[in-house]
């Protein structure tokens, strides 16, 4: 993409902040949708509980990328909190798809976030941007969040939703809280460790949002998620060698359930979600491997 000037919700968040440092770092201008007052010239107000969206900011903007939403794992999964997770994606997601319909001359593009958990449990069975949504609470919302993004859809703007797996970092998401347990020395396998994780490096996860910026032939689903899912039992090997510390510390299932309550399904869920639509349209990843995406993290 030529220079442009590109809006993004959920710019404090781990993924937001390390694509807004990549797009600047190109060149391109960047607004920030913030919610109460505007402090900086690049931020523009939004509420997504009052579906309400300062329109003026977004005149003349290439594109937006909607990352905004309650982390999953931040708190255990009381019925207020489902509630907020649901709530804070799909009134989101309606908040900028109805903004977006309503400009004279809306952006190009739409790139909506969206999750592997959208498939549910998958077992070892590998599926792609054709398989239908699975059952649970996580699928039930993935299905509404990209539902909502439907006004941005019907004026024309072309409209990706990243269904993104587990991102590699140090610095957020679950692999961020793994990381201090492994150099502790009381990193171990998830329940049985049989359950398949859907990964992607931060870098990599950056630039295939950038690429779905890029892409016109990409629209509607597309997992960002590396093309090599493991176990989780191949994770904690892998998080054991990089890290060289023990990994003989198992969580029963049971204890994860009592510990985390709903949540647990969401680490103890197994999804081996291929990047089919990512791949064919000319995505190369920088590390596909489990093993390339952990050191990537540390250094």
């Amino acid at each position: 993409m030529e220079t442009s000037r590109i809006a993004v919700t959920g710019a404090s968040g781990l993924i937001g902040r390390a694509l807004v440092r990549s797009l600047r770092a190109d060149g391109h201008e960047v607004v920030r949708l913030v919610r109460g007052t505007p402090r900086a010239a690049d931020e523009v107000a939004w509420d997504p509980r009052r579906s309400y969206v300062d329109t003026a900011g977004l005149v003349g903007c290439d594109g937006v990328v909607h990352l905004a939403g309650a982390g999953v794992g931040d708190r255990r999964w009381t019925d207020a909190y489902r509630k907020e997770i649901r709530d804070s994606r799909v009134l989101g997601t309606a908040a900028v798809a109805e903004a977006l319909a309503s400009l004279d001359t809306p952006p190009r593009v739409l790139v909506s976030g969206s999750a592997v958990g959208y498939y549910g449990e998958t077992g070892d069975r590998a599926v792609d941007e054709d398989a239908p949504p699975g059952d649970g609470f996580l699928s039930e919302v993935c299905v509404e969040w990209e539902e909502a993004a439907a006004p941005a859809q019907e004026a024309g703007v072309r409209t990706v939703f990243a269904r993104t797996g587990l991102v590699v970092s140090r610095d957020g998401g679950a692999w961020g809280r793994m990381f201090p347990l492994f150099r502790a020395g009381l990193g171990g396998r998830l329940g049985s460790g049989r359950q398949y994780w859907s990964f992607i490096s931060l870098h990599d996860e950056v630039a295939a949002l950038r690429h779905a910026l890029d892409t016109p032939s990409l629209s509607g689903p597309v997992n960002l998620t590396a093309p090599e899912p493991v176990t989780n039992r191949e994770v904690t090997e892998a998080m054991g060698r990089a890290l060289g510390r023990p990994t003989v510390f198992a969580v029963p299932e049971q204890a994860l359930r009592l510990a985390l309550g709903g949540m647990a399904s969401d680490v103890l869920s197994s999804q081996r979600a291929l990047p089919v639509r990512l791949l064919e349209s000319g995505f190369t990843f920088a590390f596909p491997r489990v093993e390339d995406a952990i050191a990537a993290a540390l250094r």
